[in-house]
């Protein structure tokens, strides 16, 4: 009997190897000239900001700046302007992200759904987000005030306080007010993010899920938020960076209210008014090293979680 000659072919993993790294190497050359760019555009302006840090530089000054050591961060660290700035942007942060986070997520559990008239439901919720910050930031604080605002008229009709409120002069409510401005503002992007991420999860799992008898709880907890949760780490993570770095919504409701003061503009304050280049790039340049420290810190956990899950 006579035998089929059998012809092999060269192994598919060392073919397959061979075009992944050659599609690395060609996203490099791709994505070079972008990053020259970013390098110049970004780059160059922190180390210079790091280095203004270590120096006395003046905003008007006929002398070059001199070394001076950690002397503008010794200084920062004891000033208790800079650690009240502190706490009142990590206040900030922390619970408008977390708000935006719940609220964002309902939303887009609400647009996902199947329902009459759901397209201009997701343009309606997206007119906030389209409001340039200073607009919005402007409009709140008309609405905040304590003798024309309308929030007092209606709270005032509702009987629900006995008299006008100073929602950004009282102490007690101004850093609620701040929060619930920046929740309206941004909650639209948050839900977004997330509808993208619920648009992605295959519709076979609900299918299998309704088979075997699952609950609307049970199909949330077990297959929406696991495979959403990737995009709920990129929302919390572009939020929380931004939220850390909170000036225009701050500075239009209270002003240089050291009460109310951010960490950004604590640094806008001393580089612009009291022309502290040096203390300002010190304040700038630990702003920038708490908002990695809490960005790594949130990856690091949500990593070990999800190897755990």
């Amino acid at each position: 009997m006579r035998r089929i000659p059998v012809l092999h072919a060269a192994p598919a993993p060392a073919r397959r190897g061979g075009l992944q790294a050659e599609n690395r190497r060609a996203a490099r050359r791709f994505l070079a000239p972008a990053g020259f760019v970013l390098l110049l555009v970004a780059g160059w302006p922190l180390l210079r900001t790091v280095w203004l840090g270590f120096t006395d530089a003046r905003l008007v000054s006929d002398q070059p700046p001199h070394f001076v050591g950690f002397e503008n961060y010794a200084g920062l660290f004891a000033d208790p302007g800079w650690w009240r700035a502190v706490g009142n942007t990590l206040i900030f942060a922390l619970v408008s992200v977390a708000i935006e986070t719940v609220l964002g997520l309902v939303i887009a559990l609400v647009m996902n759904a199947r329902m009459p008239g759901r397209g201009l439901v997701r343009a309606a919720v997206l007119v906030p987000w389209a409001i340039p910050t200073i607009v919005s930031a402007q409009l709140w604080n008309w609405m905040f005030n304590d003798i024309y605002g309308v929030i007092n008229k209606v709270l005032l009709d509702l009987r629900l306080i006995g008299a006008p409120l100073a929602w950004t002069a009282d102490p007690h409510l101004v850093l609620g007010a701040m929060i619930l401005v920046d929740v309206w503002k941004t909650t639209p992007f948050v839900a977004l993010l997330l509808l993208a991420g619920l648009q992605l999860v295959p519709e076979e799992c609900y299918e299998a899920a309704a088979i075997d008898g699952a609950g609307p709880v049970q199909t949330f907890r077990l297959i929406t938020l696991p495979l959403l949760r990737p995009a709920l780490a990129v929302a919390v993570i572009f939020r929380l960076l931004d939220a850390m770095r909170v000036f225009d919504i701050i500075y239009v409701l209270t002003g240089n209210n050291e009460n109310t003061m951010s960490m950004s503009m604590f640094a806008r304050q001393r580089l612009v008014d009291f022309q502290d280049v040096g203390a300002g790039s010190a304040a700038a340049t630990c702003l920038f090293l708490i908002i990695i420290l809490l960005t790594a810190l949130y990856i690091v956990v949500g990593r070990v979680r999800f190897d755990e899950d």
